[in-house]
């Protein structure tokens, strides 16, 4: 069986060394025994775990959502309605968070639309005045 040293699996799996270790104080890279020489050697596997890993991070999955992706994806009862469930709810997810990331801008643009361009002092800053408005309600 060939084993890799963590800078290799960090190297394959396109990802730093600190990744790695992160991952495995996470639970989901399993850490490796020690050999006699002190070094840890990883699995071929754990390459294509890690970069399962940075894919699901790529969609917007949350690692306890790529923890239970992983554990689903081992269990025998898993069906595929079973991941497309958990696709959708993150694609809801999503959605809502580009829905308030637009109400973010939009209030934004409000806001520099009543500054006067920047001029005047701070003590008269609309957008400042707005924030501390905020603050009282």
């Amino acid at each position: 069986m060939e084993t890799l040293t963590i800078g290799k699996v960090a190297r394959l799996a396109g990802v730093g060394v600190e990744t790695v270790r992160f991952y495995e104080r996470q639970g989901l890279v399993e850490e490796p025994p020690r050999r006699a020489s002190g070094y840890r050697q990883y699995p071929v596997e754990t390459v294509s775990r890690i970069r399962f890993i940075r894919r699901a991070k790529e969609l917007g999955f949350s690692l306890k959502e790529i923890r239970e992706l992983l554990e689903l994806r081992i269990d025998p009862k898993t069906t595929c309605e079973d991941i497309r469930r958990r696709a959708d709810a993150k694609i809801d997810d999503i959605a809502e968070r580009i829905a308030t990331l637009r109400r973010m801008k939009a209030a934004l643009e409000r806001l520099t639309a009543a500054c006067r361009r920047g001029r005047g002092p701070v003590s008269g800053c609309p957008i400042l005045e707005a924030l501390e408005d905020g603050e009282k309600s």
